[in-house]
């Protein structure tokens, strides 16, 4: 999952877009005012921003939150940490709530949930846009860690690629096999479509070789301690290529992100991390890895930077 939060645009289109690819660091939109979300909107997990009158005020309002309370309680309930924290939200209320979000039906969908849809396609398909510039996928080796309901691996394996897709929920696995099954089942007599591999694995325990290694939405979950250590983790399972996408972190976005925490909603969701560029670049540098693109995806509710990194050796 990646970073959502509610705001308003000074520009009416400047809400949702995709920036170019490129190999500079980008900045956030300029935004001028939150937004107030409705009740239905509060309903997500995602952070959620409240309008008022200043910054100070924000700062203050902030000040008497406790969310670290709240997570400490909900590691107690499951009994373990943030991990299992992750593990047991994504095979419950999580589940629920982001396959419907992942998935292509408008009932019983808000607006909020439609608008980060929106968001994580974007990511997906500019990721498949970084993955084709090199050629055809046909027998190209992907490791899809962290893949959901399979929005990933599905056109990966359509196109040929040799897939294995993990995910740390046995819940978003089985429904990942089950729509891999429906989509790509009439195609089995092709034999350039393989079916993906689907495994419940968490990032830590993915081992072999591959062309490629794609998480997507999913350093949200790792403090920035551990997000560095994973991230040479999985770049040690990529041959050529390694994309990440992750919720940006600016004084704006961590902003959001402290407000929505003072409005959880109705179901305990799991705790957010943003990671600056600059400290995703200084991980992957450490083992050998440099940044050869990068983008911003933005829709209103949505935000994630992208990038697609390469071996120093390679570049």
């Amino acid at each position: 999952m990646a970073f959502a939060a509610v705001l308003s645009s000074a520009s009416p289109r400047a809400s949702r877009h995709l920036h170019p690819l490129s190999s500079k660091p980008l900045r956030a939109p300029t935004t001028r005012t939150l937004a107030l979300p409705s009740a239905a909107d509060l309903s997500l997990d995602a952070p959620a921003a409240l309008a008022v009158g200043s910054v100070a005020a924000l700062a203050a309002a902030i000040s008497f939150a406790d969310p670290e309370r709240r997570r400490r309680q909900q590691a107690e309930v499951v009994g373990g940490d943030d991990k299992e924290v992750v593990r047991d939200y994504f095979n419950n209320t999580g589940f629920l709530r982001w396959k419907k979000i992942y998935g292509d039906t408008t009932e019983d969908v808000n607006r909020v949930q439609l608008d980060i849809r929106l968001g994580h396609a974007q990511t997906v398909e500019s990721t498949l846009r970084m993955l084709r510039d090199r050629g055809p996928l046909a027998g190209v080796t992907v490791c899809d860690a962290g893949c959901g309901t399979g929005s990933l691996a599905i056109p990966l394996a359509r196109e040929g690629a040799i897939v294995s897709a993990s995910d740390i929920s046995a819940a978003m696995v089985t429904e990942a096999q089950r729509q891999a099954d429906e989509a790509l089942g009439k195609d089995t007599n092709n034999p350039s479509v393989k079916m993906p591999k689907f495994e419940v694995r968490d990032l830590e325990s993915l081992e072999g070789k591959y062309d490629t290694v794609v998480c997507l939405d999913v350093l949200i979950h790792y403090p920035q301690g551990k997000a560095e250590g994973m991230i040479g983790h999985l770049a040690s399972l990529a041959e050529r290529r390694l994309v990440l996408s992750f919720a940006p972190k600016t004084f704006y976005y961590d902003l959001l992100k402290r407000v929505g925490e003072l409005f959880p909603g109705p179901s305990k969701a799991t705790r957010a991390y943003l990671h600056s560029e600059r400290d995703i670049e200084r991980a992957l540098e450490k083992v050998g890895w440099r940044v050869r693109r990068r983008g911003l995806i933005t829709t209103q509710f949505y935000f994630a930077n992208l990038i697609e990194a390469v071996p120093v050796s390679l570049a």
